[in-house]
C-alpha cells in the first residue's frame, strides 16, 4: 500500500520509482501498480517524511520501511558471520599454525614439558636429552629450555658444591650443566636465553615496568610474569640450534626442582594455559619421579611418586607419560599399580631403571614406544623414509654408540686431581670427555678423583690419607688438573704438575691447572722460588707474577657476576710441529673460555726457553668481546696474522718472544692470550687456557683429551705418525655396522651413509 500523507490517495500494491519537484513546487510521484502500469501523480505540500532532498539533479530513490530493515538484518548476518569466522580461523591456527608462503601451513611450535618428583637430581636432564635423542634421530628438529627457579641471574658465581660444575656456551652463558647434556646428545649450538632462572625473569619484568611497559598496572605474578615466562620460551622455541636456518618442531622445557616447592608454582602457573582446548595438543608432560627402594623393606615403594602425580594434578598440569626411575627394572604389577593411582594407562607408565652407560637410556625409551606415544599426543607430522635415510645419525648409531662404551676390555686409569673432588657434578663435562676420548681410543676408562689439597706438602691430613693420594697419582696412566678457583689446594696441583713432568706421565691442565704448570716451571726451572698467581698473593713483586689478573675483567668495579673472559674464541697456532696442532689439524681453532686471570706475557718468552712452549695465542679486542673475525680491529688483525703465520725453519722462541713485546693490556691496546702450551720432549704434557671439555661430542672428542688418553695407552704416536686410523671409534663402527643396520632397519641400507661419520658434529 502506497499512501501519499496529507493528500488522503491510496494506491494498492504500487511501487514507488522516483519522485521530482518541478519549477511550480509541485511534486510529481512515478510509479507501477499491481498489473505494472504507470502511474504519475502530482501533489503539492507533500510532508517532510517524503519530501526528498534538494540535489543538483532534483532526483533520489527510494526503498520503503521493509527494504530497510532487510537491509540492516543482512549487514547484522554478515557482521556475525565474520565473528564467527575469526573466533574459527584463531582455532585453526592454534591447531594448524600459519601459511608458510609456499602452499603449506608452518606447523605450530609443541612442547614437551618435563617435571619431577620426589627428590631433585631424579634424572630429568638425561630424560629430557634422550627424548631429544629420540625425536631428532627420527627427522624433527629439536631445541631444549632449561628453567632454574633459584633467584640468581645465572649460574656464573655458584659454587661447585651447590650445583655442580658451571657449564659455558658460545655467547659466554653461564648455565646449568644441564644444557651441556643437550648440546652433546642432540648436536645443538645453545645460548644463555635457553637457561632461565626466576632472577633473570624478575629482573626482566621489573626493567620493563621501569620503562612504563604496562602503563601503570599494579604488576603481579599472575598474569605478568607468567606471561613473561611464556613469552620468553615462545621467542626461544623458535631460534635455530642445528646449525641450519630451520625453525624446531619442538622445544624440550625441563623444570628444575620437584613439583610442591614453591619456587616453581609460578612455572607451573604459566603452563596451565596449555590446558585450554585450542592449545592442549600443542604441550605435553613427562614426569620423572622415583620409585623408591628402601633397604629396610626389601621392596619398592611407589607412595613418593603417587603424591607427587597428585601434586602435578593439583597444579593444573595433566601427565601424559610417567618416568619410574628406579635401581632395578620395573615389574608388571608396580606399572599396574602406578597406572590405577596416577590416573593414566599403563602404557603411559614407562621404566628407566639404571643402566651402565647414560646412551643407553634412549634405548629404553624407544623400546616402550615412547616416540609414538610424543607423536600421537602432540600431533606431529610423519617424517618420511627418505628424510630418515638422509640423518647423520640415527637410531641405530645411537645402538652401537652404547655397545661400544661397554665393549672395550683393556683400561686406562686417570688420576683427576682437583678442588671439588666430593661431588661428582663439579666436574661433569671433564668426566664426559674422558669417556668420549675413551671410546676413541678403544679403552674402558677408570677416573680416579685426588683431593689436591692432600697432596701439599704442609697438608693438614694424616700421613695415611695423604701416602694414600699420592699413591693414587702414581699408580695412574694419565693426570688432568681441571680449573678452579681461590688458592686452596693449589700447591697440591701445582706439585702434581712437577710429578708429571719429571715422570714423563701424560698429562692434561685445563684453564687453573695449566697456569699451575706455568708457576711449577718458573720456581723450579726459572729459579723464581715465589712465583705464584696474583690470585692467590696479592704482595708478589713484579718478577714473581707468573700468572696475573686482566684489566679489562677487574671485579673491584664490576663485581664478580659476569665478568670473566667469557664464550667461545678463536686461537691460532703459531706452529704446525707441535702435538696439540696435529690433534685438532688445523691451524685456527675455536674454543670456550672463563677464565679471569692469564699466564703473564712478560715471562712467557723465559718459560718458553725452559721448555714450556706456547704454542697458541687468542686475540682479544678492546672494542668487541665476541670471536667473530669481522670485528677484528686492524692492529689485532695484525697480531693474528703474525701469530698464524708459519714461515719455514723459523725460531718458535723469537716469534713467540716478538709477540710478547707486540701485545697490548687488553684496555689501550689488544692483548695477546696464552691459549696453549707444550713441555718440549715430554710424552705428552699439555695445558689449555680454554676449556675444551666444553666442545666435546661422543662422535667428536676434544682433542686435548683424545691426546690425553692415546698418550695413557701408548697410541699417540702411532695416531700423530698417520699409521693408526684417525678415528678409532668410526672405524670399528663401520666394520660393524652394517650388519647390525641389515638386522635393525633392513630399508636404511637402500642409500650408504658411512661417508656421514665424518662430518663435523
Amino acid at each position: 500500500m502506497l499512501e501519499l500523507v496529507g493528500s488522503g490517495r491510496k494506491f494498492s500494491n504500487a511501487r514507488l520509482i522516483n519522485c521530482t519537484e518541478n519549477s511550480n513546487g509541485q511534486t510529481l510521484l512515478k510509479g507501477n501498480d499491481e498489473d505494472n502500469n504507470q502511474l504519475e501523480v502530482s501533489h503539492k505540500g507533500l510532508s517532510s517524511d517524503l519530501r526528498p532532498r534538494q540535489r543538483r539533479n532534483s532526483t533520489t530513490h527510494f526503498l520503503n520501511v521493509n527494504e530497510r530493515s532487510n537491509a540492516i538484518r543482512a549487514v547484522f548476518h554478515r557482521f556475525l558471520f565474520l565473528v564467527w569466522f575469526a573466533a574459527h580461523l584463531v582455532t585453526m591456527v592454534h591447531e594448524n599454525g600459519l601459511p608458510n608462503g609456499d602452499g603449506d601451513h608452518e606447523a605450530p611450535m609443541k612442547y614437551i614439558l618435563v617435571t619431577g618428583g620426589v627428590i631433585s637430581g631424579v634424572g630429568k636432564g638425561i630424560i629430557s636429552s634422550s627424548i631429544g635423542v629420540l625425536l631428532k634421530n627420527n627427522g624433527y628438529k629439536v631445541s631444549a629450555i632449561k628453567i632454574d627457579p633459584y633467584l640468581n641471574i645465572d649460574a656464573g658465581t655458584f659454587s661447585p658444591y651447590e650445583h655442580g660444575e658451571v657449564f659455558v656456551l658460545d655467547d659466554g652463558g653461564e648455565v646449568d650443566l644441564d644444557l651441556g647434556n643437550y648440546e652433546r646428545f642432540l648436536s645443538v649450538r645453545l645460548t644463555r636465553d635457553n637457561n632461565i632462572t626466576t632472577g633473570k625473569m624478575f629482573q626482566h619484568v621489573t626493567d620493563r615496568e621501569r620503562r612504563g611497559d604496562y602503563c601503570g598496572k599494579t604488576v603481579q605474578l599472575i598474569p605478568h610474569f607468567t606471561d613473561a615466562v611464556i613469552q620468553w620460551v615462545e621467542r626461544v622455541a623458535r631460534i635455530p640450534v642445528d646449525g641450519t636456518l630451520e625453525r624446531p618442531d619442538v622445544c624440550i622445557i625441563e623444570l628444575g626442582g620437584t613439583i610442591g616447592d614453591i619456587e616453581g608454582m609460578s612455572y607451573l602457573a604459566a603452563f596451565e594455559r596449555f590446558q585450554r582446548p585450542a592449545l592442549r595438543n600443542n604441550l605435553m608432560n613427562v614426569h620423572v619421579s622415583l620409585v623408591m627402594h628402601p633397604n629396610a623393606t626389601g621392596e619398592p615403594k611407589t607412595k613418593p611418586m603417587q603424591n607427587s602425580v597428585r601434586h602435578l594434578r593439583a597444579a593444573g598440569l595433566v601427565p601424559d607419560l610417567l618416568i619410574c626411575r628406579s635401581s632395578e627394572p620395573l615389574q608388571e604389577h608396580l606399572r599396574q599399580k602406578i597406572a590405577a593411582f596416577g590416573l593414566v594407562d599403563i602404557e603411559q607408565v614407562i621404566g628407566v631403571h639404571d643402566v651402565s652407560n647414560i646412551y643407553k637410556v634412549p634405548l629404553l625409551l624407544q623400546e616402550q614406544h615412547v616416540l609414538e606415544a610424543i607423536i600421537s599426543r602432540l600431533h606431529l607430522k610423519p617424517i618420511s623414509d627418505e628424510v630418515r635415510r638422509d640423518l647423520k645419525f640415527n637410531m641405530c648409531h645411537w645402538t652401537h654408540l652404547s655397545e661400544l662404551c661397554d665393549s672395550f676390555k683393556e683400561e686406562v686409569v686417570i688420576a683427576l686431581v682437583g678442588k671439588y673432588v666430593k661431588i661428582n657434578d663439579a666436574y661433569a663435562s671433564v668426566n664426559k670427555a674422558l669417556t668420549h676420548a675413551a671410546i676413541h681410543s678403544k679403552r674402558a676408562i677408570k677416573i680416579k678423583y685426588v683431593d689436591s689439597e692432600l697432596l701439599e706438602e704442609k697438608s693438614e691430613a694424616s700421613k695415611e690419607k695423604a701416602d694414600a693420594a699420592w699413591e693414587t697419582v702414581k699408580s695412574a696412566h694419565g693426570i688432568i688438573v681441571p680449573g678452579g678457583f681461590d688458592k686452596r689446594g693449589v700447591e697440591g696441583m701445582i706439585r702434581t704438575c712437577q710429578y708429571a713432568r719429571e715422570n714423563n706421565v701424560p698429562f692434561l691442565g685445563v684453564c687453573l691447572g695449566m697456569q699451575c704448570a706455568a708457576i711449577e716451571v718458573a720456581r723450579n726451572l726459572l729459579g723464581i722460588k715465589a712465583a705464584n698467581s696474583t690470585e692467590f698473593d696479592k704482595n708478589l713483586t713484579e718478577d714473581e707474577q707468573v700468572i696475573i689478573d686482566m684489566p679489562e675483567h677487574n671485579v673491584e668495579h664490576r663485581g664478580l657476576g659476569g665478568t670473566m673472559r667469557l664464550g667461545r674464541r678463536t686461537s691460532v697456532f703459531l706452529t704446525e710441529n707441535c702435538t696439540l696442532r696435529k690433534l685438532y689439524g688445523r691451524d685456527e681453532i675455536e674454543e670456550r673460555h672463563r677464565h679471569r686471570y692469564e699466564v703473564n706475557p712478560r715471562v712467557v718468552p723465559d718459560l718458553s726457553k725452559k721448555g714450556l712452549l706456547f704454542v697458541g695465542m687468542g686475540v682479544d679486542e678492546t672494542t668487541c668481546t665476541v670471536f667473530h673475525k669481522q670485528c677484528r680491529t686492524q692492529s689485532s688483525a695484525a697480531l693474528m696474522k703474525l701469530a698464524e703465520d708459519h714461515a719455514p725453519n723459523e725460531d718458535l722462541i723469537s716469534k713467540i718472544t716478538d709477540l710478547c713485546h707486540r701485545g697490548g693490556d687488553g684496555v689501550t691496546r689488544p692483548a695477546l692470550r696464552m691459549e696453549m702450551c707444550e713441555m718440549k720432549d715430554h710424552p705428552y704434557f699439555v695445558g689449555t687456557q680454554f676449556h675444551p671439555e666444553y666442545l666435546s661430542h661422543p662422535l667428536q672428542p676434544s682433542p686435548p683429551f683424545l691426546g690425553l688418553l692415546l698418550a695413557a695407552s701408548g697410541q699417540l704416536e702411532a695416531y700423530i705418525s698417520g699409521t693408526k686410523t684417525p678415528t678409532p671409534m668410526l672405524s670399528l663402527m663401520e666394520k660393524e655396522f652394517p650388519s647390525l643396520l641389515e638386522k635393525q632397519h633392513p630399508s636404511l641400507l637402500e642409500k650408504p651413509s658411512m661417508s656421514l661419520w665424518r662430518g663435523n658434529y
